[in-house]
């Protein structure tokens, strides 16, 4: 096949051409943007799930609804060492500026462009972000440095000013586990004031199975401040529909057999579909049929370079100790097939206590490798890992 033509996006939160089992999440985010923008009360969103599953590329999806409506919308990415209030104030510095465009003669949203400054000047000590619109701070507004309470007053304003021009504002946040405790737990308290002043603020966040407890942790009241969905692998239904949709717009089919074996050998993952489904694509000789032999030869490709480079960077990443923990997590059956280890368990196979392991497991948890589904129990944060160490005979 051309590849050039090739359908498929094998990268880190590339939307793949077919954005399939996910309706019933889209679906829902549509009903709770129309209730803010109709001054009714809605709970935010909350999407957990392993690395891989889609939650960035659901997250853009979402954004670019919002956007499509006219909405506010900041779009952070959290990671080890960020300050929210950074991530923040940039994120929202285009959204602004070009509401600020659309809506000149608001008062509202002048008010609350200066209540940003305030914001803003708190983030880093250059300074604030540059909106291209001449506006001083609002003195005792999101100034205290107090990032819930500034947090707070920023949405508020913001709220009350979408409120009067039809809209609303979004606050995205990926990867929201990785927030240091108190920025989680003044992301859940603005939120909470948002839904009792039943403005039109709405805040998503997405992370690894663990966000839940994370936030309950943060807030008590937090499981009652979203909704949640767990982004899981798809259904055989929708995992075909993700490899066979795109080429039919290209005028090819799958042999039904081809797209059996596939479905099954990526096991409704929806990063090997597209890992699988690109590598297919390029050892098909076409013109206008994927075979088995095609799907075979491609599978083999492909988990080839997952080994080399989507589990091996991973497993580069790491000390001579730090693989002795993962290749006692490995040998744990249910962790090999996507299941959790109870750290004892790890422990015992090592000879060690709990207390010997815990540095490196929290620094597996830092590096992204492994996360804590529960009390006493690690997981790894991408399907097949274990799998791959095991290959590795370690």
């Amino acid at each position: 096949m051309d590849p050039v033509q090739n359908p498929y996006a094998p990268g880190a939160g590339q939307r793949p051409p077919e954005l399939a089992g996910r309706d019933h999440e889209r679906t829902r985010f549509g009903v709770l943007l129309g209730r803010l923008e109709a001054g009714r009360p809605e709970r935010g969103m909350i999407l957990t799930g392993l690395r891989g599953v889609g939650k960035t590329v659901l997250l853009n999806e979402l954004r670019s609804t919002a956007e499509q409506r006219g909405w506010v919308v900041a779009f952070v990415e959290a990671g080890p060492g960020r300050k929210f209030r950074l991530l923040a104030t940039q994120a929202l510095t285009g959204s602004l500026r070009a509401a600020s465009l659309r809506h000149r003669t608001s008062d509202r949203l002048r008010k609350a462009l200066r209540v940003f400054k305030s914001f803003s000047l708190k983030a880093a000590a250059g300074g604030s972000m540059s909106l291209g619109v001449a506006v001083d701070p609002e003195a005792g507004r999101a100034d205290s440095g107090y990032l819930e309470l500034d947090l707070t007053d920023l949405l508020v304003d913001l709220g009350e000013a979408a409120a009067d021009l039809g809209t609303g504002v979004l606050l995205l946040v990926d990867e929201l586990q990785e927030l240091p405790k108190p920025d989680i737990a003044a992301v859940a308290g603005a939120a909470h004031q948002m839904n009792q002043l039943q403005l039109p603020v709405a805040v998503v966040g997405a992370g690894l199975p663990n966000l839940t407890s994370v936030l309950a942790k943060a807030k008590p009241y937090a499981e009652r401040l979203f909704a949640y969905h767990r982004i899981d692998i798809l259904e055989p239904a929708a995992a075909g529909e993700a490899l066979h949709r795109p080429v039919e717009a290209l005028g090819v089919a799958w042999q039904p057999e081809a797209l059996a074996h596939t479905v099954e050998a990526s096991g409704g993952y929806p990063y090997f579909l597209q890992a699988f489904g690109s590598k297919i694509w390029d050892y098909a000789p076409g013109p206008r049929r994927i075979t088995i032999d095609n799907a075979r030869a491609g599978i083999e490709a492909a988990r080839g370079e997952l080994d080399e480079g989507f589990y091996g960077s991973r497993w580069g990443r790491t000390t001579p100790a730090q693989r002795a923990y993962l290749a006692a997590m490995a040998a744990e059956a249910g962790t090999a097939n996507g299941g959790s280890v109870s750290s004892g368990q790890v422990a015992d196979r090592l000879g060690k206590t709990h207390r010997d392991l815990g540095q490196h497991r929290d620094q597996l948890i830092r590096k992204g490798l492994i996360f804590a589904p529960e009390r006493g129990r690690v997981a790894f944060t991408v399907p097949g890992m274990g799998a791959y160490i095991e290959r590795l005979d370690c």
